[in-house]
């Protein structure tokens, strides 16, 4: 039975009939089965997987891709002929029926966005050679018009990705393993708040980093989404987390909290950071200057700030985070206004009395007059650049 172009495949009778079983299936035309089990909240009918395939569905047509909704245990031949052993599973077959990619189990539905939109321009082998156009030089009128085309694809993309999930994070990085403090600080909030959400880590992929600052009018990472709305940044998140109820009454995110406790892998990158409550106990048996080693080298550029990058609490600490934004590196801040241990203890151990304090791999590079001297001196940029791997 056809829903807008999703094929429901209840059994393999069904799969038969849909030519799904034979040595050529699907070729000629890009497909995705994606198969669900009714008893599994999360791929069945109304769960956020099933509710993603039907936004997918929805463009499909025009992406010339088909959807198969597969009930897996019902279908056993087909779902061995794939090695389903999970749902939900999706399974991204190109024009010529070769699995191109493929997502078994899991939480992460943006993935399976992303995977769509992969598949959808991928260049499908079949359809195109036949129309390919002969190579003529265009006319500056045509060059508009595609590049017009272009942005309209691009933004269906974006609009698809934020979309994907009820809560959405694109940030540097992955929740395990995030390459920017501000990253972190966010993936914090969330799991403390014990949210469900969906993540794209835009280091992957420049095309999104750069199409979300226009689509969203938005210029900084992480950007935090609820229902397909931005919220904001990392400020904006931080602000919420202080009022009643935190993200959750702010936002109204009832439903997606997770009854459990948030995966270890994520709050053990809660655990190992010593500048938040719940950590105390830990930290005080480490020493204080354990524990400023360990705030300095959290980054390879660390800077002690009167409050955070996006809203310093003193003129030297503004001027000298927007120094730092001017070369475009990731770094990490923080703020000494929330940690008099921090504040005094630090000038001591980098016998340095003043803030904003910079460092560059674990050493002092100096406060706001040591950093402009470095930039009229044309030092600071191979500092700061040096060997960055983000």
């Amino acid at each position: 039975t056809m829903s807008s172009s999703i094929v429901d495949i209840k059994n393999d009778t069904e799969a038969k009939a849909a030519s799904l079983l034979d040595a050529s299936a699907l070729s000629g035309q890009k497909s995705v089965l994606f198969f669900y089990a009714e008893w599994h909240v999360p791929s069945a009918a109304g769960g956020p997987f099933d509710m993603v395939v039907k936004a997918l569905a929805g463009q499909s047509g025009t992406d010339g891709v088909n959807i198969y909704r597969v009930l897996a245990e019902e279908a056993p031949t087909l779902s061995q002929k794939y090695n389903v052993t999970t749902v939900p599973t999706f399974i991204f077959l190109n024009s010529d029926g070769a699995a191109i990619e493929r997502i078994d189990g899991g939480e992460d539905v943006a993935r399976v966005t992303q995977c769509y939109s992969r598949l959808a321009s991928s260049a499908s082998t079949t359809t195109t050679s036949s129309t390919q156009p002969s190579p003529t030089t265009q006319q500056p009128e045509e060059q508009s018009e595609e590049k017009e085309e272009e942005e309209q694809t691009l933004n269906n993309r974006l609009l698809s990705l934020i979309t994907s999930s009820p809560i959405m994070l694109f940030l540097k990085g992955t929740p395990n393993a995030p390459k920017c403090g501000f990253s972190r600080q966010a993936i914090e909030m969330l799991t403390e708040s014990n949210l469900t959400f969906g993540y794209f880590n835009i280091l992957e992929d420049d095309e999104v980093r750069q199409g979300l600052k226009s689509y969203s009018d938005w210029p900084t990472f992480p950007q935090f989404y609820v229902k397909g709305e931005l919220v904001g940044g990392l400020d904006i998140m931080k602000e919420l987390m202080e009022e009643d109820g935190g993200l959750v009454s702010q936002l109204e995110l009832e439903d997606y909290v997770i009854g459990t406790s948030s995966s270890s892998s994520s709050s053990a990158v809660v655990e190992q950071l010593p500048t938040e409550d719940t950590t105390t106990s830990s930290s005080t048996a480490l020493s204080i200057n354990d524990k400023l080693q360990q705030l300095i080298n959290q980054h390879r550029i660390m800077l002690f700030m009167k409050g955070i990058p996006s809203s310093p609490k003193c003129g030297f600490s503004r001027q000298i985070v927007e120094i730092l934004d001017s070369y475009h590196v990731s770094y990490d801040a923080f703020n000494i206004l929330e940690d008099e241990e921090v504040r005094q203890g630090l000038k001591e151990y980098s016998d340095w009395p003043t803030y904003p304090q910079l460092y560059v791999e674990g050493d002092l590079v100096g406060g706001l007059d040591i950093v402009k001297e470095m930039e009229e001196g044309g030092d600071l940029k191979d500092l700061l650049t040096g060997d960055m791997t983000d």
